[in-house]
């Protein structure tokens, strides 16, 4: 298996974690609002307003991973390493 392969799974591999992460803690935290709602109408504006805050903190690390599966993909500092590593094995 080539370098640029492994990088491409492992860029797969990453951002499927990172979003199967934060899409469950998505899910848990409106659910805990939703909940929170239901049982004091009254103070839907603060509970509302800390969940878009959550949520907001939740999504930067699904951007996070994905910055760090684009540099994987494009700006792998190992590149020229892993090509000259690869031109001398198969010398």
């Amino acid at each position: 298996m080539s370098f640029f392969t492994m990088c491409v799974l492992a860029a797969g591999i990453g951002m499927a974690l990172g979003t199967v992460g934060t899409g469950i803690g998505q899910g848990l935290a409106v659910k805990s609002a939703v909940e929170g709602v239901s049982r004091n109408p009254g103070a839907s504006g603060k509970i509302l307003t800390t969940m878009m805050i959550g949520l907001a903190m939740i999504e930067s690390l699904a951007i996070y991973a994905l910055v760090i599966c684009l540099i994987i993909l494009f700006a792998n500092p190992y590149a020229e390493i892993a090509k000259k590593a690869l031109e001398t094995v198969a010398k």
